[in-house]
């Protein structure tokens, strides 16, 4: 049985991922790069590590973080948007995966995203072949080859939909904007709840050595969505225009053959 998880990044995802896993049993280490965070991580039962990683140097105990963890979870984004410095993120996880190839973990969970799919149409599976066009995209895919191409590991990517949860969803932004493209389009998200119970069952199965689609499986257009969650939410909707058929809808085939997985929180 799994008992050490360690995860990296303990943000919006790994901070409620880890209490979850804390919950059930697990003794679980993570990492943050603020130091007022670390209270917040040790209320939480998890064992707390101050931890930045960048393209050059990893500042942190990350040695005495890796030490016997029978599971590591990479879950740092690339920050290649917005208008502040960007970043090589290839450069910023093959630094991780040289210490990690130092250390004795064998087991890793690689939080990707369905970006790496890029323009690609109709149906998508986890046997698509990526075709990114996005920096993001395209520096996750080096990442990811990088894990699961070598023999002496054992990684499972999970390739994540949008993300939606508590003070997370894309009405927000979407809201009262005219004339919106893809409006037909369907939409590929996943709550957060079941980005948690994905990683759970993952680990609880020993699932490895995988590339695994993780969306909602129900796919309203846009058009359709972000009206009712705007009407939802008390938001002035969105508008679009048509954009025709064939547009990306991503499955998540795999997944199923985890334990039946069945998905937790509907996309409301």
């Amino acid at each position: 049985m799994v008992n050490k998880i360690g995860i990296i990044g303990c943000g919006w995802l790994g901070l409620p991922l880890a209490e979850s896993l804390v919950n059930g049993g697990f003794e679980v280490r993570g990492t943050t790069t603020s130091k007022n965070k670390m209270a917040v991580l040790e209320e939480k039962g998890i064992q707390p590590f101050q931890i930045s990683i960048s393209e050059k140097e990893i500042n942190g105990d990350i040695h005495a973080f890796l030490s016997s963890i029978e599971v590591l979870i990479i879950n740092i984004p690339p920050k290649l948007r917005g208008k502040g410095p960007k970043e090589s993120y290839i450069d910023k996880i093959k630094l991780l995966y040289l210490t990690i190839k130092k250390s004795d973990v064998k087991n890793i969970i690689f939080a990707s995203s369905t970006a790496v799919y890029g323009d690609a149409k109709g149906i998508v599976t986890e046997e698509t072949k990526p075709l990114p066009t996005t920096a993001s995209g395209i520096q996750l895919l080096q990442c990811e080859n990088l894990l699961k191409n070598d023999k002496e590991l054992n990684t499972v990517i999970i390739r994540f939909g949008g993300l939606i949860g508590p003070d997370r969803h894309p009405i927000t932004i979407l809201s009262g904007r005219k004339n919106l493209s893809n409006g037909d389009a369907p939409i590929n998200l996943i709550h957060l709840d079941d980005c948690i119970g994905i990683i759970k069952t993952i680990i609880e199965h020993k699932h490895f050595n995988d590339v695994l689609n993780a969306v909602y499986p129900e796919h309203p257009t846009k058009k359709e969505y972000y009206t009712q969650a705007a009407i939802k939410r008390g938001l002035e909707p969105p508008t679009y225009h048509s954009t025709g058929k064939n547009l990306k809808l991503i499955q998540f085939c795999k997944i199923f053959l985890i334990n039946n997985y069945h998905f937790h929180t509907p996309l409301n």
